[in-house]
């Protein structure tokens, strides 16, 4: 093939990127719903959206992050973004793992889960290889992992770099919290710049605190004699020690794989971030409700 030739399918790739992220945006738009607000996440659990906020559901969130190179994922609920110019994005997750038993958050080692979420990551890093996406590499904990035993919420957040990248080069950074109830758990993840993590944690903390899961979904209406438990406990949602113990290396998959492309969608071929898309208004478009 040709220079030319192969100069020409980039292009026509990077225009049918362009399109197929601008149609999700659309769509995004005209599904948003807009804070104040009571959004539901499923059947499982409400969201308290405060002002300057909007809630993409269900389907278009799911196009949005297909279109940012991620797989479908039946589990996700949606996606809350600003309506300022802060560059951030919250993943709304539901697992239906069964009820999770926290004791051994009482136990655990937290530089023990730093190894072997480290070494995980080399095995997560073939899927995505296989897939078309650089390896990842982890830098360091942002936020070292600690469970509020009251509330049954556990946060932690990892930074990473892509692999075989000089020290100075940018790191990616997800930010992970997590809600557990009787039936499974819900995640909410911030997904930013490194720089911006301290800047932004509390718009995640306070969506948090924010969810509260329907009568009858609760962690306390466990009921031991009929209520499925999880096959792995808390220590799981850090993802290397379950990964290690069952072999679930799609949570190590699913962690890296979250669309960090939202910090910069130049890579995309859009040189645009994900907030001046979305306060973009498309002709004859109406802004979100």
């Amino acid at each position: 093939m040709s220079l030319l030739a192969s100069g020409s399918l980039l292009a026509q790739g990077s225009e049918s990127k362009e399109k197929e992220m601008e149609a999700a945006w659309q769509a995004a738009q005209s599904s948003a719903q807009a804070g104040p607000a009571t959004v539901k996440l499923g059947e499982q659990a409400t969201l308290k959206l405060p002002a300057k906020e909007v809630f993409i559901p269900q389907p278009a969130a799911g196009k949005l992050m297909h279109a940012m190179g991620n797989l479908d994922d039946e589990r996700l609920l949606g996606l809350v973004l600003p309506t300022g110019d802060d560059d951030w994005m919250v993943v709304a997750k539901y697992e239906p793992s069964g009820y999770i038993r926290d004791d051994e958050a009482k136990d655990w080692n937290v530089d023990d889960l730093f190894k072997s979420l480290k070494e995980g990551t080399e095995a997560a890093n073939e899927e995505r290889e296989k897939r078309g996406i650089s390896g990842l590499e982890i830098v360091g904990w942002v936020e070292r992992p600690h469970y509020e035993a009251a509330s049954h919420r556990l946060v932690w957040s990892m930074s990473a770099r892509e692999k075989g990248q000089p020290a100075d080069a940018p790191q990616s950074v997800n930010y992970n919290t997590y809600a557990l109830g009787r039936e499974g758990y819900v995640s909410l993840n911030l997904i930013t710049a490194r720089d911006q993590v301290d800047a932004n944690k509390p718009v995640v903390r306070t969506l948090l605190s924010n969810l509260d899961f329907t009568e009858g979904k609760a962690y306390a209406d466990f009921n031991a004699s009929t209520d499925k438990v999880a096959e792995y406990g808390l220590a799981a949602l850090i993802g290397g020690v379950a990964a290690k113990k069952l072999g679930l290396l799609a949570i190590l998959a699913a962690f890296f794989a979250k669309f960090a492309k939202v910090i910069a969608l130049a890579v995309a071929g859009i040189g645009y971030s994900a907030t001046k898309w979305f306060r973009r208004k498309p002709s004859g478009s109406a802004e979100p409700k």
